[in-house]
C-alpha cells in the first residue's frame, strides 16, 4: 500500500511536468528549476526539525509529509522513481550502518 501511494504520486508528479504553471504548484516549481526545488526541501527539512523539537506528533507527521512530497518532486525532476529509492533501502536492510558507510568509501 505504501509503495502504491509513492508510485501514484510519482506518476502525478511526472504528469505535472506538462501542466500549466498557472494552475499547478508542482509545474510552477519545476519551472523555477533545481535550485528552487532544493530550497523548498531545505525549508521543509527545517520545519520538520522545528516540529520535532516542539514535540507535537501531528506537526511532525504534517511536516514530514511536506518534506517527503518535495523530495518526490526532486526525484521526478531528476528522473528517479521512488521505487529505486525503496530498492536501495531494501538493499541496505539488515546491513550495519557502519559497515554500509565503510563500503561506500571503497
Amino acid at each position: 500500500m505504501t509503495q502504491d501511494i509513492l508510485s501514484r504520486l510519482a506518476d502525478t508528479l511526472e504528469a505535472r511536468k506538462q501542466a500549466d504553471p498557472q494552475t499547478s504548484y508542482v509545474a510552477k516549481l519545476y519551472g523555477k528549476g533545481l535550485d528552487a526545488i532544493l530550497k523548498k526541501i531545505a525549508e521543509e527539512a527545517a520545519e520538520t526539525i522545528m516540529a520535532a523539537k516542539d514535540g507535537v506528533r501531528e506537526k511532525v507527521i504534517y511536516e514530514t509529509a511536506d518534506l517527503w512530497f518535495h523530495s518526490l518532486v526532486l526525484l521526478a525532476q531528476q528522473g528517479v522513481r521512488p521505487e529505486e529509492v525503496l530498492n536501495e533501502l531494501a538493499r541496505r536492510e539488515g546491513l550495519s550502518g557502519i559497515a554500509e558507510k565503510a563500503a561506500r568509501k571503497e
